[in-house]
């Protein structure tokens, strides 16, 4: 199968196998639970910001010398700007919150939370899609197995995210198979997103470097806004620091040893 088709699927993969989990388990997640998998979801983006966006954007920069990390820097600023729109317009609601966010509109209450994690993979979408765009132009540190590790990745951490979606919909009187579609769908936009980038960057092949920054800018933009707060609030929250390590460490190995 073609290289780029994996890559772009993969992570998808991972938010339907998550989703499943409403056929598995009858109650919802404990707190226990969630707590851990947002902290290794918040990990191994973080993770797949540094190793596999900024040094990358930096390293095909590096003939600049000192100046490298201005591309990367001002793509980082840009991605963290975009999300940050993203977010305040879009209306949305958190898993285990009843205040919505964003504009105004007379949307259903799983409408909104499908939303939330919508936008939450966007930027892992983005993701995936610039770093195998820097692998088919043939850029010197980056290769296919490089994508495919970010791919992996991804993936992996969309299980618990999926989870995430589709029990709490369960919970809320959903059918398994709803909140399991709905689950899915949510992880839709990542290979859209992908392919968008993939077809954008390989005409705009100079900016490369700051479109892989400005993927981290936005990944990092839902850790710190999103996934840390809620990881960290009330009780537990040391599960979400060894989930955040955890994830991260795996992440770091899979681009070291894939890439």
């Amino acid at each position: 199968m073609n290289p780029l088709l994996i890559g772009l699927t993969i992570p998808l993969g991972g938010t339907m196998l998550g989703s499943a989990f409403v056929f598995l388990m009858k109650k919802g997640m404990s707190d226990k639970m969630q707590k851990s998998l947002l902290g290794f979801a918040s990990g191994v983006m973080v993770a797949a910001s540094v190793w596999s966006l900024l040094i990358p954007a930096m390293e095909m920069e590096a003939s600049s010398s000192k100046y490298a990390v201005i591309p990367a820097a001002i793509g980082f600023l840009l991605g963290m700007g975009f999300l940050l729109i993203i977010d305040e317009l879009t209306p949305h609601l958190h898993i285990g919150t009843n205040k919505p966010e964003g504009i105004h509109a007379h949307l259903s209450k799983t409408a909104m939370l499908a939303l939330a994690v919508t936008i939450h993979n966007l930027p892992e979408g983005m993701a995936v899609g610039v770093v195998l765009a820097g692998a088919e132009s043939g850029a010197s540190n980056m290769s296919i197995a490089n994508a495919l590790a970010v791919s992996l990745g991804i993936a992996i951490q969309n299980i618990p995210e999926g989870a995430t979606i589709s029990m709490p919909l369960r919970v809320a009187g959903n059918s398994r198979w709803r909140s399991f579609l709905i689950g899915t769908l949510s992880g839709t936009v990542e290979p859209i997103g992908a392919m968008s980038v993939v077809l954008l960057a390989s005409m705009l092949v100079p900016v490369l470097p700051y479109m892989l920054s400005f993927a981290a800018g936005a990944m990092f933009y839902v850790v710190v806004e999103e996934l840390i707060p809620e990881a960290s609030a009330g009780r537990h929250s040391n599960l979400s620091t060894i989930g955040f390590a955890v994830g991260f460490v795996l992440m770091m190995v899979l681009d070291i040893v894939l890439g």
